[in-house]
C-alpha cells in the first residue's frame, strides 16, 4: 500500500506514460455532484460549501490530469499514438470536454458571477466546444476505420465520444443569458447545432444498444457499469433542450421574437420525452446492476460510469421541476442526488487507493507490457460474461 508502489516496472515516470482519458470520467462525477449538491432543493445544511468545496477539488484534479496527458502527448508520442487505435480507451477522450464542462457549469450555478468569471466562462466555453467537436469527429473515424469492434462486443460506452457536444449545448444555454446581442446568438445558434449533431448519434447508438442487448445479452462484468451511460445522452439532451429554451425566450428578438415562445415550449415537450426515455433506462441499469452484483463487480475507472449519467439525469429533472412546478421532480431529484453522492464516496474511495498505489495507471492499449486485455482493460484471465441460461435450466425452470 506504498504511495505509487505498483507503479509499471516500479518507475514513477510511467504514470505518465500509462495516463489514460478514462481518469477525466473522476471529474465527470465529482463536477456533476458539486453541480447538484448547489442546486439541491431542501434545507440549508451546508450544501453550497460543499459543492464549492467539490468544486475546487475538481478543478485541482482536472488541471493534474490535462498536464499528465499531455505530458504522455509530449513525452511519449508513440504510446499516446496507441490510445486512438484502442477500441475502448479511444472512447474516453469524449470525458475530457465532459469534465471541463462541468467546472465551466460552476461559474454560473455554484459561484457568484462577475465580469472577469463571465468573460473566463465564455473563454472556457469555446474551448470545450472545440474538444468536443474533436471528439465527436476524431474518435467515430478511427473506430471505423482502424479500431476493431464487433456486435457482440458493443457497449454503451460508445456514447462516450459522441455525447459531449449536447454537454456543451447544455451549458451554453446556462451561458447565452448573461451575454447580449449578437455574441448571445452565437453561443445559442452553436449551442442547437451541437446538439442536433450529438442527440440523434446517441439515440441511434442506443438503437444498435438495444438490438445487441437482446441477441447477446449483457457484457461481461467489467463492463457493467455502461449500463448507467444510456442516462448520459438522454439526461444532458433534455438539460441543453430546457436551457436553451429559457436563454432563446430571453435574447430572441426582432425577426427572431416568434422563435421565443416556441424555443421555451418546444424545448419543454422534447425535455419531457427524453427524460421519460430516461426513465427507462434507469430502471434496466438498476435491473442490471442487481444482476451484477451476484457475479462480482471488479472495481475498474469505469465505475465513474455510476455517477455523471446519474448526475445529468438528476439535473435534467430539477430544471423540469423548475419549468413545470409538478409536485414530483423536486423531491425525486433529491432522491437522485443522494443516490449519487452514495456512488460517489464508494467510487472515489477505491479509485483514491488505486491512484495512491499506481495499481489504476496501467493502460490497455499498452496490454502486452501490463498483461491487461486489449478489449476490456482487465487482466487477461478470469473474465467472465452473462450468458443465456443453458437448454437443461430452461427446461428445469418450465417444469
Amino acid at each position: 500500500m506504498g504511495f505509487l508502489s505498483e507503479v509499471p516496472k516500479g518507475d514513477v515516470r510511467e504514470v505518465v506514460r500509462h495516463f489514460t482519458p478514462n481518469w477525466f470520467a473522476a471529474n465527470m462525477g465529482t463536477g456533476i455532484l458539486a453541480l447538484m449538491l448547489s442546486l439541491f432543493p431542501y434545507g440549508h445544511w451546508g450544501q453550497l460549501a460543499i459543492a464549492r468545496g467539490l468544486w475546487l477539488i475538481n478543478t485541482f484534479f482536472f488541471t493534474l490530469f490535462a498536464l499528465l496527458f499531455v505530458g504522455r502527448g509530449v513525452f511519449y508520442p508513440q504510446s499516446f499514438r496507441r490510445i486512438f487505435d484502442h477500441p475502448i480507451q479511444s472512447l474516453f477522450l469524449g470525458a475530457i470536454p465532459m469534465g471541463f464542462a462541468t467546472i465551466i457549469n460552476g461559474f454560473f450555478l455554484i459561484w457568484p458571477l462577475s465580469p472577469t468569471t463571465l468573460q473566463i466562462a465564455t473563454l472556457f466555453w469555446w474551448i470545450d466546444v472545440l474538444l468536443s467537436l474533436a471528439s465527436v469527429l476524431i474518435v467515430p473515424f478511427f473506430m471505423f476505420t482502424s479500431q476493431g469492434h464487433s456486435m457482440e462486443r458493443m457497449t454503451a460506452a460508445w456514447l462516450l465520444p459522441v455525447v459531449p457536444p449536447e454537454v456543451a449545448a447544455a451549458s451554453g444555454g446556462l451561458l447565452a443569458p448573461h451575454l447580449g446581442g449578437i455574441a448571445a446568438q452565437n453561443v445559442i445558434f452553436t449551442s442547437y447545432a451541437l446538439w442536433a449533431i450529438s442527440v440523434p448519434l446517441a439515440l441511434s447508438i442506443l438503437t444498435i444498444l438495444m438490438l445487441r442487448l437482446t441477441l447477446h445479452k449483457l457484457p461481461h462484468q467489467d463492463m457493467a457499469v455502461s449500463a448507467w451511460l444510456p442516462l448520459g445522452p438522454l439526461g444532458t439532451g433534455a438539460m441543453a433542450m430546457l436551457t436553451l429554451g429559457h436563454a432563446g425566450s430571453l435574447v430572441f428578438t426582432g425577426k427572431l421574437a416568434d422563435m421565443a415562445p416556441f424555443a421555451l415550449q418546444g424545448g419543454l415537450f422534447i425535455a419531457m420525452l427524453l427524460w421519460g426515455y430516461g426513465l427507462w433506462w434507469l430502471f434496466m441499469a438498476i435491473f442490471f446492476t442487481l444482476r451484477y452484483l451476484r457475479e462480482g463487480l471488479p472495481f475498474n475507472m469505469g465505475w465513474w460510469g455510476f455517477t455523471f449519467p446519474l448526475g445529468v439525469f438528476n439535473s435534467a429533472t430539477y430544471l423540469l421541476a423548475d419549468h413545470t412546478g409538478y409536485w414530483l421532480f423536486a423531491p425525486l431529484g433529491a432522491v437522485f442526488t443522494l443516490l449519487l453522492a452514495f456512488f460517489w464516496v464508494v467510487v472515489t474511495q477505491k479509485s483514491f487507493v488505486g491512484m495512491w498505489t499506481g495499481r489504476l495507471f496501467r493502460a490497455p492499449c499498452l496490454a502486452e507490457e501490463t498483461c491487461l486485455s486489449q478489449e476490456t482493460g482487465l487482466p487477461q484471465t478470469g473474465l467472465r460474461s452473462i450468458s443465456p441460461p443453458s437448454e437443461d435450466l430452461m427446461k428445469t425452470l418450465r417444469q
